[in-house]
């Protein structure tokens, strides 16, 4: 996909890097990438995405942007209080970036729709703010072979790992799966929720954009990415930490005697749930 004078000149600095170049650009270009999340986590993912120059963004969010949101979600502004967020999602693409397509998806993934909707992108990026939905998120990205970047905050500490669990590790193992590192989601009401602990604003914009490097690297091809590692930052100690872990044989998605199959695990459970981590609240 060729780019325009504009483009060559909007994304110069892209370009005259060594590991992007003028062919890196032209993937970003031609991507498409699902943000499920248009919040903490998923507005500043966003407003790189758009700024890099991904050709398209879909962006799942069936909320509406209220007063508390905004000491965060730097995607909003105070006249968007009220209005979906997709809505001011694709506003603010636009603004920085009128090249890029933006689709809006103003409605919560379930069982019944997250499978479709995962599969037509190239790359997930999830930044959601329920363990229900980061479950299912995870899920669909297995079963449609699709790469997902995943980050999660707490008050003071967040974490991001990058998923390819269709594809297979240097070691002949299958690469881990979400659920090779959290295999299920804790009881709900055991973690306090973002508007009950709190979340220091600026560590979202941190992790977001950090979410951005790892969909960026994940279209263009460069570096070594999350694959197999979970990078903790603690924001108190200004502190990184990176982990390993791999693939579990007892994983109930990829493991040598699959469980899962198909979506119909969440199909009873309810698309939110308390959470410890915040994307989209």
């Amino acid at each position: 996909m060729s780019l325009t004078p504009e483009e060559v000149e909007r994304y110069a600095r892209h370009i005259v890097l060594r590991d992007v170049g003028g062919p890196g650009q032209q993937k970003l270009k031609a991507a498409r990438v699902l943000v499920v999340g248009a919040g903490g986590l998923g507005s500043p993912l966003i407003l790189y995405l758009a700024a890099a120059g991904v050709g398209t963004i879909g962006v799942v969010d069936d909320d509406e942007v209220s007063l508390s949101n905004l000491q965060r979600q730097v995607l909003h502004a105070t006249p968007d209080i009220g209005r979906p967020k997709t809505q001011s999602a694709a506003q603010a693409v636009e603004r920085i970036n009128p090249n890029v397509t933006f689709e809006a998806h103003p409605f919560r993934l379930d069982a019944a729709n997250a499978l479709e909707l995962i599969s037509s992108y190239d790359v997930v990026a999830d930044g959601s703010d329920s363990f229900a939905t980061r479950y299912l998120v995870a899920d669909a990205c297995a079963l449609a072979r699709r790469p997902l970047v995943t980050a999660s905050l707490g008050t003071f500490d967040g974490a991001i790992t990058t998923i390819r669990a269709h594809e297979t590790a240097p070691d002949g193992n299958p690469n881990p799966t979400w659920r090779c590192l959290f295999p299920e989601a804790p009881p709900p009401g055991t973690v306090p929720a973002c508007a009950e602990a709190g979340v220091l604003g600026a560590l979202a914009g941190l992790m977001g954009s950090m979410m951005a490097i790892e969909v960026i690297r994940e279209i263009v091809g460069f570096g070594e990415g999350l694959v197999g590692r979970l990078l903790v930052v603690d924001a108190l100690s200004m502190r990184f930490e990176t982990l390993s872990y791999g693939w579990d044989p007892e994983n109930p998605i990829t493991g040598t005697t699959p469980t899962i199959t198909d979506l119909s695990i969440h199909a009873s459970r309810p698309g939110r749930s308390t959470a410890p981590r915040e994307g989209a609240a």
